[in-house]
């Protein structure tokens, strides 16, 4: 039986120093532990829907696999104190599972957590190509609102994450949500993997900042640019550049900021330096 996405909760809401009962729906969040070939690499608090997206997006977006078809078996494995996606890789994967190894539980919010050298949260980022997107700039803008129509574990909880692949003209084809953004990502990317959907086709679309991680997942899976709703921190900006990323922030429905690789973006104003 699969877990419930939200419960509904009472509370005691105080507003004017007076209170008033109140029961809110509150989203869920399970310890999901990913398995590699019967090793735990990874504990990450998530949303306990799409976990097979979830597991997918990771082991992806991570490094532990390059291809699905490196992938033997898959199950997931539900117990009282989490849920366990297990994977059975084919071929030697060892060194790949020995690199990007994690030790501890990573809270929501850091998808750096548990990393256990400086090497690996500052690792070298393919480069990404997508010379042939080229993304109408009012579509930019509206991308935020369309990812919105596309939220409802948030529309009952207003308290989770979502990311979305947006495809010029055709809006946003496929959305996930989670309690972390970086899960949100990772649900989105091993959904798109898993329908032979190639990143580099169109634009992530978040709900939050740009961080780090999220531009470290876009560079792994090959997609051209970001599009979000807040703003990207100093140290995301530069690897973005480097990686050779479009990074469209505070995407809210008459405009963006636009910071680097102006190019695939289609703009009536003046071009960014």
């Amino acid at each position: 039986m699969a877990r419930p996405l939200s419960r509904s909760l009472s509370g005691l809401s105080v507003q004017g120093g007076g209170g008033l009962a109140v029961r809110r729906n509150l989203p869920e969040e399970v310890p999901v532990a990913v398995v590699f070939d019967g090793t735990t690499q990874a504990v990450m608090m998530a949303s306990p829907g799409d976990i097979a997206d979830f597991a997918h997006g990771f082991a992806l977006s991570e490094g532990f696999v390059e291809r699905l078809d490196q992938v033997e078996s898959f199950e997931v494995v539900e117990h009282a104190a989490g849920i366990e996606a297990r994977f059975w890789l084919a071929g030697d994967r060892a060194a790949a599972l020995e690199t990007r190894r994690r030790r501890m539980t990573g809270p929501v919010g850091c998808g750096l957590c548990g990393i256990d050298s400086l090497e690996e949260a500052t690792r070298t980022l393919p480069q990404v190509t997508g010379d042939g997107l080229r993304v109408p700039g009012d579509e930019v803008a509206r991308a935020t609102d369309a990812l919105r129509a596309q939220q409802p574990l948030h529309d009952q909880t207003r308290a989770v994450h979502a990311a979305g692949f947006l495809v010029p003209g055709q809006g946003i084809v496929l959305a996930r949500e989670d309690v972390g953004r970086h899960n949100a990502l990772d649900k989105l990317i091993g959904a798109m993997a898993r329908q032979g959907i190639d990143p580099a086709t169109g634009a992530f679309v978040l709900t939050s900042r740009v961080s780090v991680e999220l531009v470290q997942k876009a560079a792994v899976v090959g997609c051209p640019m970001l599009i979000a709703v807040s703003a990207p921190t100093a140290h995301a900006l530069r690897l973005a550049d480097r990686a050779g990323i479009t990074v469209a922030a505070f995407a809210r429905g008459d405009g963006f900021d636009l910071y680097s690789h102006p190019s695939r973006i289609i703009t009536e104003g003046p071009d960014v330096p």
